[in-house]
């Protein structure tokens, strides 16, 4: 002999149907949330990575690329970049008499030696191939590019850059993923 007991009410269904609804939805809305609150980490990414560093913002922007996002069963937003020593052409240089200044860090700073131009002094002319590049002496004739000191992908884990980063996108994840799971369980 078995005795079968079944219960339900109003609050039970309502219950099952928002737990099969969170079941069917949250994987197909839980990515786009976390893309959301990625791009705009990104942005405040980009922001304090030019001042930080003293690059323009286009060049930031190339050094970011496209981040690789979430979809279902990948729940992750990931930001990669690229770049080594920067050369000084990317940090508005000047030339001055004996050496260059640029602006690395964003503060100005003086690349004794280093030169844009060529000729001799009083009759400085710019030479075509250098594209803009800052030069400096290697031996006797030779020369190679200036180097900055400034790393993107170093500055874009420390400093300001990080801060920012951690202000915006673990609170507002929080936020957005509470708030669809509260919306689902409706």
């Amino acid at each position: 002999m078995t005795i079968k007991m079944h219960w339900s009410d109003k609050t039970m269904l309502k219950f099952g149907r928002s737990i099969d609804r969170l079941n069917k939805q949250f994987p197909k809305v839980i990515p786009q949330e976390i893309n959301k609150v990625g791009n705009r980490a990104k942005t405040q990414v980009i922001r304090q990575l030019t001042k930080q560093t003293g690059l323009n913002r286009k060049v930031i922007v190339a050094a970011v690329g496209k981040p690789n996002q979430a979809k279902p069963g990948k729940l992750s937003y990931e930001m990669r970049t690229r770049g080594g020593n920067i050369r000084l052409k990317y940090l508005k240089p000047k030339e001055t008499g004996g050496g260059v200044v640029a602006k690395p860090f964003g503060k100005a700073t003086f690349y004794p030696g280093a030169f844009m131009m060529g000729g001799a002094v009083g009759n400085r002319k710019t030479v075509e191939k250098f594209n803009g590049h800052v030069m400096v002496r290697t031996k006797g004739r030779l020369y190679t590019f200036a180097r900055s000191g400034v790393f993107i992908p170093k500055e874009m884990t420390q400093g300001v850059t990080l801060a920012a980063f951690e202000k915006i996108a673990g609170p507002l994840l929080q936020e957005r993923v509470e708030r669809v799971i509260a919306k689902l369980l409706q």
